[in-house]
Order: structure tokens, then sequence, then C-alpha cells
């Protein structure tokens, strides 16, 4: 076994407070010989970590065949100093994988005394609204304007570590420590990546509320809502982006700490609908529904018994589209539409949840 430590310089990009204790957290990063636990084997593990006001660096390497034994345990012995471990999708491969080869190597060490925080995970629910590539390290970073120098991926130097058992050439060794290290180094560097889930799991304040007219391409006016939301937290790229809800069309740009939603609205007639729709007449004549106490004394001929399709009443202004939650009257077009809309009023986000309700569902359909 090889061992490599030493300090190196990393960027302070993220609160790390947020993770945890400074000197408690461990990054760490592993290379294996393939996808399998069962049926391969740990070569390389990298930790990052802070201690005594910078940046440390240790890797333990395999040299030998055998050699998997010992760097795993010195891994799972230095991780007692630890109470958080930060990881790239180290969840789904590298926990599982090092516990496979623990058994395999007959160690009884596991992840039970650290708090893990992946990277990987707490970023996927967002890969749509932030249009990443995909959710590989080099997509985000890539994302966060950061650009590496090594051209190999962890599959690629599998066959490099085989040729450097038989050659223990210095300079395949060098490939493979690089590699390693410069996942390492970018795993910090790609934290800023974490401001988006901070951010948009955590609640806006409304700062600004503007209802207006637009003119559309042949001269109709089109109402539209400007909403300026802010947050505690701040991202560090610019993200836009446009869906439709219904017959509106929705804009979202978010900037540093700052929401700004435009958004189409609907002006003209929709219904109603009563869910309790046995105890309702409808009025064929006046287009309407009204509850059996008052149908009861209206002609036979002019009311019959409502369905679920003609339990309404219709009302004409200017509406949002909706989404489901805020606890107001909701219109739709027909009955069987999914999109449903909202009366706009003046105070319709006077509660704080309604406004973050609505803000954070148009989010997860961009």
């Amino acid at each position: 076994m090889i061992t490599v430590q030493k300090s190196i310089s990393l960027l302070d990009t993220y609160p790390l407070d947020r993770l945890g204790r400074l000197e408690e957290l461990l990054f760490f990063d592993i290379e294996t010989t393939g996808f399998s636990g069962d049926h391969s084997q740990l070569y390389l593990i990298g930790c990052t970590y802070f201690r005594d006001g910078s940046w440390q660096l240790i890797q333990w390497f395999a040299d030998t065949p055998d050699a998997e034994s010992a760097i795993l345990t010195a891994f799972f012995e230095f991780l007692k100093q630890f109470t958080t471990v930060v990881h790239f999708n180290g969840d789904g491969f590298d926990i599982p994988y090092l516990l496979k080869r623990c058994r395999a190597q007959g160690l009884d060490y596991d992840f039970s005394a650290v708090q893990s925080i992946d990277i990987y995970r707490r970023i996927k629910p967002y890969r749509s609204l932030l249009g990443l590539e995909s959710l590989k390290q080099k997509s985000i970073e890539r994302f966060l304007g950061i650009f590496r120098e090594d051209q190999y991926s962890g599959g690629q130097l599998i066959e490099v570590y085989h040729a450097y058992l038989h050659s223990h050439d210095d300079r395949l060794y060098d490939m493979l420590m690089l590699h390693n290290r410069e996942d390492l180094e970018g795993m910090p560097l790609i934290l800023p990546i974490l401001n988006y889930p901070d951010l948009l799991e955590h609640d806006f304040t409304l700062e600004s509320q503007t209802l207006s007219e637009k003119t559309e391409l042949f001269g109709e006016s089109q109402p539209e809502l400007l909403l300026h939301a802010v947050s505690a937290y701040t991202v560090p790229v610019d993200i836009s982006r446009t869906v439709s809800v219904g017959f509106c069309v929705c804009h979202t740009h978010l900037s540093g700490n700052t929401l700004t939603l435009e958004t189409e609205l609907y002006r003209g007639t929709l219904k109603h609908f009563y869910a309790d729709y046995r105890n309702y007449y409808y009025l064929p004549f006046e287009d309407t529904a009204i509850h059996k106490s008052v149908g009861k004394y209206v002609e036979r001929s002019a009311r019959e018994i409502a369905s679920p399709q003609t339990c309404y009443t219709k009302k004409a202004g200017i509406f949002l589209p909706c989404l489901a939650g805020i606890q107001k009257p909701e219109f739709k077009i027909e009955y069987k539409d999914k999109v449903s809309y909202l009366e706009y009023e003046e105070n319709l986000f006077a509660d704080p949840k309604d406004l973050n309700h609505y803000l954070h569902g148009i989010l997860k359909l961009s």
C-alpha cells in the first residue's frame, strides 16, 4: 500500500457550516476495477479534509492486488475522526461498494457512526430546472464554469491500473493518482451547486406583485402577473425557464437570491364545479347549478338533476393558472380539464404558504 498525504489549496465557495462542523467533514472518493463490489476490486481511496487552518489530501493506493484489505483498514480507521462524509453518488455506489469489499475481506467496518451527504442525490431533483446535460460530476463542473485537466473516466483507468500492476510504471501511477485527486479537488468546488436545493427547499418572501397588460402579436391585450420574491440563499449561476400551464405561459428567472415569475393570466368566463353534485339541480336555460334547497322552488321543466359535468356556476374575470393545494375556489373551462385556475385578486398571495406553494410548484414544472 502506498499512502500519499499533503496540503492542498481549495477555494472557499460554499458555507460549509450548512453541512456540519468544518473539522468534522470528510470528502471521499474511490477508484475500482469494476462496478460490482462482488466481482471487482478497490484499488484507491482518497479524502480531503480541513485541519489546522488548511485543506489536506490523503490517498491510499493498492500497489499490489493483495493490498485492498490494508487500504480499507486505513480508510475506516481514519474515518473515526469525522462525523460527516461528503461525496458524489456515494450513497448509490461508493458506500455500498466499500461495505461489500469489507465483507469480502472479513473486515467489520461500516458507516453507521457518520452522517452521509450525497451531492448527487441533493441535486438530482433539479436536473431539468438547471438544464444539466447529465448528473455526472464533470457536467456539474461545466455548469458552474469549472474546467478540469483530467481527460479520463474511472472506467477508462481500469486498464491503466491493470497495466500498472504488471509494470509499476510511474507514469501510469501518476495518471491514476491525478484522476482521483482531481475528483477530490473538484468535489468541494462543485459544492456551490447545493445553493440550488438550499434555495428551492426554503421559503421565498414576496417583494413585489404587479398586474399589467401586454400587447400580443396581433394587437390583443393579455393580462400578466409579475412576481418578485427573494430568498435567504443565493445561487451562483442564473437560470431561466419557460413552462406552459393550461392556456398560460410562465417565465421564471432565478438570479442571485431573487426569483422573478412572469405569468400570463386567463381572461374570460370559467366554471366552478361543485363536488357534491347530488345536492344540486342544473338549470339549462340559465346554464348554472343551484342547490336543491333553492332549486326545489323552480319548475320541474326548467331544472334537471345535476351531473358532475353540469354542477357548476360561471364567473367572468381574470384567472391565474392554478396548482393544487391553495385553499381558494378553483375554476375550469370544462369538468375533465386537468388544469384549474384561481380568480386573481390583489391579496391572492397574502398568505406566505400560498405564495410558496405556488412558486415552488411552478419551479417543479420547469
